[in-house]
């Protein structure tokens, strides 16, 4: 009886260890939920959130601003770009009448044509290089304000020229004959320049339309003519050039010679 008793404790504690160990800690939580937490914490913040969108505000308040300084300077400047004019009257030439256009972003217009002839203009660009030489030469005229270019000289008449500088609504005009200033040499030879080229653009169009066999002959004058750089601007005859030699209906010599031009704008490049 008593070794009976005396086993019951033992056993009960025992029982009371196996059950211990046998009950859960505590209710396992889903994993899905866990993760949801996770990225939650992960997202950022409604103040981070707030900077960000302030800093992109501030970004774009920067970029307005500095574009309504630029109109403001522009306005002050007086917006519309400077443009300058210039007329050659020759009769008998040809062209009998020159007149070309451009302002101080290279834009302008060509007109080359006789006398009795309508007025027909043709839009041009011209390089930068070409358009700010012209630009700072008249500036060194002092933008034809007040000067005098006639040289007086008992000379051939040579073609009426006449140089016009205009800004804000403002005119500047000189004419003259023969000139002996260096500066109004240079922008009366530039001028020319742009005139040749044109010319030959128009020549080569018209042959590429009308008359084939006159190809080789145009530009054995263009190749003279750049020979003795009497051309201002001759990229401005690239697409011309690029269409007789892509189109084995002309001559192969104009083919040829127009390949050889083409190097040679690309080499002066």
């Amino acid at each position: 009886m008593a070794a009976g008793l005396a086993r019951g404790p033992r056993t009960q504690k025992a029982t009371a260890i196996v059950g211990l160990d046998e009950a859960p800690v505590g209710p396992l939580r889903p994993v899905e939920p866990i993760r949801k937490r996770m990225a939650i914490l992960r997202r950022p913040s409604l103040l981070t959130k707030i900077h960000a969108h302030h800093r992109a505000l501030g970004a774009w308040l920067l970029v307005l601003g500095v574009l309504i300084l630029t109109s403001v300077t522009l306005a002050e400047e007086g917006g519309a770009p400077a443009r300058l004019t210039f007329t050659k009257v020759l009769k008998g030439s040809v062209p009998e009448y020159i007149n070309i256009t451009v302002d101080s972003s290279g834009e302008g217009t060509y007109e080359g044509r006789k006398l009795a002839d309508p007025s027909n203009p043709q839009p041009m660009r011209l390089s930068p290089a070409t358009t700010q030489r012209l630009f700072a030469l008249c500036e060194r005229l002092d933008y034809f304000q007040n000067v005098v270019l006639e040289s007086g000289k008992n000379v051939a008449n040579l073609g009426w020229k006449t140089l016009v500088y205009e800004r804000d609504g403002r005119q500047n005009r000189v004419e003259f004959n023969y000139t002996r200033r260096r500066e109004a040499e240079e922008i009366v030879e530039l001028f020319e320049g742009i005139a040749a080229v044109q010319e030959h653009i128009q020549s080569l169009e018209y042959a590429m339309k009308y008359d084939h066999l006159s190809l080789p002959g145009e530009l054995r004058q263009i190749q003279i003519d750049m020979e003795k750089k009497a051309l201002a601007d001759p990229e401005l005859m690239v697409p011309s050039l690029e269409k007789i030699v892509r189109n084995r209906r002309f001559l192969n010599l104009a083919q040829s010679r127009a390949q050889d031009i083409l190097q040679r704008i690309q080499a002066s490049n």
